[in-house]
């Protein structure tokens, strides 16, 4: 039988001091491994720091977002984009799709603007961001700095603070 530590904001406060986005240790763990003072954390393949307790990772900016709030939200989103940014002002609730909204440029885009493709066929730039999960078209343009502003007019209105231009 296994016990599983519930994660509290009781918890976490009794483990760790928060200092400017950072979770300090207040214990020495793991035989001197992790003492205290010590910034708690690493970063995983995805690119968040992650902390362990009792020996199971927890993302340090959900256990940020634990302690000063006392709930954990399906998703906590960055508000700034950076992962690594886990001060409390940069962290927000956000749905699944909220969070997805707020994503940066992906690295394989090739028209150098976010919800921007160019479209062989007609030869104009089109422009799709998602909406509720359904993607919508704003229309094709034949100038890409046209299809760059109605899409940032799009994210704006559709995504409002979530909106993410790239």
């Amino acid at each position: 039988m296994t016990t599983e530590t519930i994660i509290s904001k009781e918890l976490l406060h009794n483990l760790f001091e928060y200092s400017d986005g950072n979770l300090i240790r207040k214990f020495t763990v793991n035989n001197r491994k992790a003492k205290k003072g010590d910034v708690a954390g690493c970063i995983n393949k995805q690119g968040y720091l992650v902390t362990c307790i009792n020996y199971k990772l927890h993302l340090n900016h959900r256990l940020i977002f634990m302690m000063h709030h006392g709930y954990l939200p399906k998703e906590v989103d960055h508000k700034d984009g950076n992962k690594l940014n886990n001060k409390i002002e940069n962290l927000r609730n956000a749905t699944h799709i909220q969070n997805s909204q707020n994503v940066k440029l992906q690295k394989n885009n090739t028209s150098g603007v976010k919800n921007v493709s160019f479209e062989k066929r007609t030869k104009k730039w089109t422009v799709r961001i998602g909406i509720d999960g359904k993607y919508k078209s704003f229309g094709a343009y034949k100038d890409l700095e046209l299809a760059e502003l109605i899409a940032i007019e799009a994210r704006n209105k559709h995504h409002g603070e979530y909106a993410n231009h790239g």
